[in-house]
């Protein structure tokens, strides 16, 4: 959970890098919030999906700036400018290199977006 708030806590900042593990566990815990919201409409007998809707909605306006600036540095973290984003606009085959980008690993040095951060102690 702590990599999660971690992500919050950086919801504007665009600068350094953002380790594999820190973007992965962000995406899931996502993953796993949606399927909450999700089984708490079915709870409740939401048979039309309009509150799972509103609250998947307001969710994603909450999450929107964070995992935007998590895939840039994330980006980063592979030496790639926070431009290759926009490869995301390109159908289907944008989302493959992007997925690719963010599961490639770490560049091992220094590089022009800050120190590796696998080499900084994780948060606990």
């Amino acid at each position: 959970m702590n990599w999660y708030l971690t992500v919050i806590k950086k919801y504007a900042d665009i600068s350094g890098r953002a380790r594999r593990k820190e973007y992965w566990m962000f995406v899931l815990i996502n993953m796993l919030i949606a399927i909450v919201i999700w089984i708490l409409g079915a709870i409740i007998g939401d048979t039309k999906g309009l509150i799972s809707v509103s609250l998947s909605g307001l969710y994603s306006l909450f999450i929107f700036l964070p995992y935007w600036t998590v895939t840039i540095r994330r980006l980063h973290d592979t030496n790639k400018s926070g431009w290759w984003i926009l490869i995301n606009l390109i159908p289907f085959f944008g989302q493959i290199i992007m997925f690719i980008f963010m599961v490639i690993d770490s560049d091992p040095d220094t590089n022009s977006y800050g120190p590796n951060p696998k080499q900084a102690p994780e948060p606990e």
